[in-house]
């Protein structure tokens, strides 16, 4: 999940209270995010806007989406 915080953007696990990590703009948090799903086998990118609200989901590969949908941001 990549959210944003008061001093700058921050990357962490959805089952995590703590923030893996925090960038100076969005685009370094989502890349940073991006890295560790990769590395991690997969799973669901998660942006908030800085209102709160969920701006965009990404599933990165290999993900196991039973019901993937047809992606047409990314």
């Amino acid at each position: 999940m990549v959210y944003k915080r008061q001093d700058g953007w921050a990357e962490k696990r959805n089952d995590s209270t703590r923030a893996g990590s925090v960038h100076p703009t969005q685009r370094a948090a989502e890349d940073a995010a991006r890295n560790k799903l990769n590395r991690q086998g997969g799973g669901e990118l998660i942006t908030q806007g800085r209102d709160g609200r969920i701006r965009s989901k990404d599933t990165i590969a290999p993900g196991n989406d039973p019901h993937p949908p047809v992606d047409k941001e990314h």
